[in-house]
């Protein structure tokens, strides 16, 4: 008899796609052995409102659903993995990071326009301070208005929206989003790491399971088959850099790692910004991959925060990390 899956996720639009799509996966992964079923659950970040920094971060898309499957209530959990906080908990593993969608920002502003061609003063919304800060450090006259709510909000709060108020010039979201909702459309520029370098792990997505799932069962052999090496491997290292600084969402840090194509090497660069724009800290690493590439990956994150811990990350973003 199949093992049926009780696939747990967020009821935003977003959330039920990506979720889906893991659904749809397993399901072709388990070669008939899966029956899945998606449950939704309702977070705190769903519910309360707010700046996600005044409700804690993006941990607040998590624990609702980390509480379900530890309870059973469902066998599978998806995240957005940039919502992860990065401590492991109790009783969960990171079953499978499935192949990683463009990890980029998108401008989505109206009259299509790009950053340099805004208007002085424009508005431009976004709830991550990461973003607001890495937009003043490029055009400091703008004024960043913080936003919340689903993408469509979002976008319907661009001027020329016939959806929405229109009370800004443009938003800012990740690609990944805009790309699995089929909204790519919306994007007036899509900005390169060196303009705005995107959150650690975003544009992928994380599978969390029970760890006392039997290393037999049907579906941990199809979460095995869905890991994407090189997508984990990346997220590993932008993680730990992320936790060795004690940083959340609300710090100003964006992070971006590749595999060589040659799967031998990870690159790792990450940017820490003043809220207010007005200073940039940058740097980047390499590392040969060994045998265990998790724990080089991991290495590799822990070992650029040092360096920028060294150049005064600490103070210029005012992280929990001190030197």
């Amino acid at each position: 008899m199949p093992q049926h899956v009780l696939v747990g996720t967020r009821a935003s639009a977003l959330a039920l796609t990506q979720t889906g799509h893991v659904v749809d996966a397993l399901a072709a992964l388990g070669r008939g052995d899966l029956t899945l079923e998606t449950v939704r659950v309702r977070t705190d970040g769903d519910r309360l409102t707010g700046s996600l920094q005044s409700l804690g971060g993006t941990g607040v898309f998590v624990a609702a659903l980390r509480d379900a499957l530890l309870d059973g209530r469902c066998d599978v959990a998806v995240h957005s993995l940039k919502d992860l906080p990065t401590g492991d908990p109790d009783g969960l593993v990171l079953g499978a990071v499935p192949p990683r969608e463009d990890p980029s920002d998108a401008l989505c502003a109206r009259d299509g326009l790009t950053l340099d061609r805004l208007p002085t003063g424009a508005r431009v919304g976004t709830g991550s301070p990461r973003r607001a800060a890495q937009l003043l450090a490029v055009r400091p006259d703008l004024t960043v208005v913080d936003i919340r709510g689903n993408v469509d909000t979002r976008l319907g709060r661009v001027a020329g929206s016939a959806t929405g108020p229109g009370d800004l010039d443009a938003v800012v979201l990740a690609r990944a989003g805009l790309a699995r909702l089929g909204r790519l459309e919306a994007v007036t520029q899509e900005f390169t790491p060196d303009v705005m370098a995107p959150a650690p792990g975003q544009g992928a997505l994380a599978v969390e399971v029970r760890s006392d799932l039997p290393a037999d069962a049907p579906l941990a052999r199809a979460l095995r088959l869905l890991d994407h090496r090189p997508t984990r491997l990346a997220v590993v290292a932008e993680r730990a850099l992320l936790g060795r600084l004690e940083a959340g969402c609300a710090a100003p840090i964006g992070a971006d790692a590749h595999l060589a194509g040659d799967g031998r090497t990870l690159r790792l660069d990450a940017v820490i910004v003043r809220p207010d724009g007005g200073a940039i800290l940058r740097r980047g690493r390499t590392i040969a991959l060994g045998a265990d590439g998790v724990a080089d990956a991991h290495r590799l994150g822990t070992e650029l925060a040092e360096i920028l811990l060294d150049a005064g990350a600490a103070d210029l973003a005012f992280l929990g990390a001190a030197r």
